[in-house]
C-alpha cells in the first residue's frame, strides 16, 4: 500500500517532531499507519504554533486556522488544500473532526504564562490533549471503549506533561500547581491508577484499534520513575534509554498487551 506524497511529508513531519509515536505507528499495520501519521502531524502542527513566535494575536490565529480546517472537515464539505489537512480529512470520520477541536482548543494554555487554577484544570487540559487526541485516532481505526482509551491517554499525557516539566519551565510556563516531590508523587500515582484501570480492561479494545494505544508505550516506566525518583523530573531524566524503550515497544507490538 503506497504512500502518496502527503502522506510521506506527514510521516517525516512525525518522526522529526514526534519520534516515540513515529516509531508506534511504525509498528502498527500499514493500513493504520495511513490514519495516524496525518493526525499525528497534525498534532505536531497544533503543538507549536504557541510557540513559533511571542506574538499572542499571530498564536492564537494559527491555532484558528487549525480549528477553522477541522471545522471544514467536520461539516463534510470542500477542505483546503495543505499537505497535513488533505490527508486527515481522508482519514477523519466527520464526528471525529469535531472531537479533535478540544485539542486545537487546549492549546491556547501555550500561548500564555497563566498557571492552572487548580488540579482539575490541570486534569481538564491533559483529557483535551493526551487524552482526546489518543481517542480519536483509536476510534478512527476501530471499536474501543472511551473510557479505556482515554483513562490510557490521561496516563500518557501525565507521563508525557512530567517529562516536559524543564522545558516547560525554562519557557516561563508554571506547569505543576505542586512541585515538591510528594506533588510529583501524587501526580504519578494518578497516571498510574488511570494505567492500571485501562490495562485491567483491554478486552475493551478491539483489535483493528489496539494499534492507536501503542502511542502510550513509555507511561508506564515514565510514571514509574517520577513516583519512586520524583527529583528526576526537574533533571529531565524520566526517560528510557533508546534501546530499552525500543525494546518495551517491541514486546508491546508483540503481546498486544499496550
Amino acid at each position: 500500500m503506497a504512500f502518496d506524497a502527503d502522506l510521506i511529508a506527514c510521516a517525516a513531519l512525525v518522526e522529526r517532531a514526534d519520534p516515540e509515536r513515529f516509531l508506534a505507528t511504525m509498528a502498527a499495520p500499514v493500513a493504520a499507519r495511513r490514519v495516524l501519521f496525518p493526525l499525528y502531524a497534525m498534532n505536531v502542527e497544533v503543538s507549536r504554533a504557541p510557540w513559533v513566535t511571542a506574538e499572542a494575536m499571530i498564536a492564537e490565529m494559527r491555532l484558528q486556522w487549525w480549528r477553522d480546517a477541522l471545522g471544514e472537515i467536520a461539516v463534510g464539505g470542500t477542505v483546503r488544500r495543505h499537505e497535513v489537512v488533505t490527508p486527515l480529512a481522508a482519514a477523519l470520520r466527520p464526528a471525529l473532526a469535531e472531537v479533535l477541536d478540544e485539542v486545537v482548543a487546549a492549546r491556547r494554555w501555550d500561548i500564555y504564562q497563566d498557571p492552572f487554577e487548580d488540579a482539575g484544570d490541570f486534569a481538564r487540559h491533559i483529557e483535551r490533549t493526551s487524552g482526546t487526541l489518543l481517542w480519536v485516532a483509536a476510534a478512527s481505526l476501530g471499536q474501543a471503549d472511551e473510557e479505556v482509551v482515554r483513562d490510557l491517554g490521561f496516563a500518557a499525557g501525565v507521563a508525557n506533561w512530567l517529562r516536559a516539566v524543564p522545558e516547560l519551565a525554562a519557557r516561563g510556563r508554571i506547569p505543576l500547581l505542586d512541585g515538591t516531590p510528594e506533588g510529583i508523587r501524587g501526580l504519578a500515582r494518578g497516571g498510574l491508577m488511570r494505567l492500571q484501570r485501562a490495562q485491567a480492561r483491554r478486552d475493551a479494545v478491539s483489535p483493528e484499534a489496539a494499534p492507536a494505544l501503542l502511542a502510550a508505550w513509555q507511561a508506564g516506566p515514565v510514571l514509574a520513575r517520577a513516583e519512586s525518583e520524583p527529583h528526576r523530573v526537574a533533571e529531565g531524566r524520566l526517560s528510557s534509554g533508546p534501546l530499552a524503550g525500543r525494546i518495551t515497544l517491541a514486546l508491546r507490538t508483540a503481546t498486544g498487551r499496550w
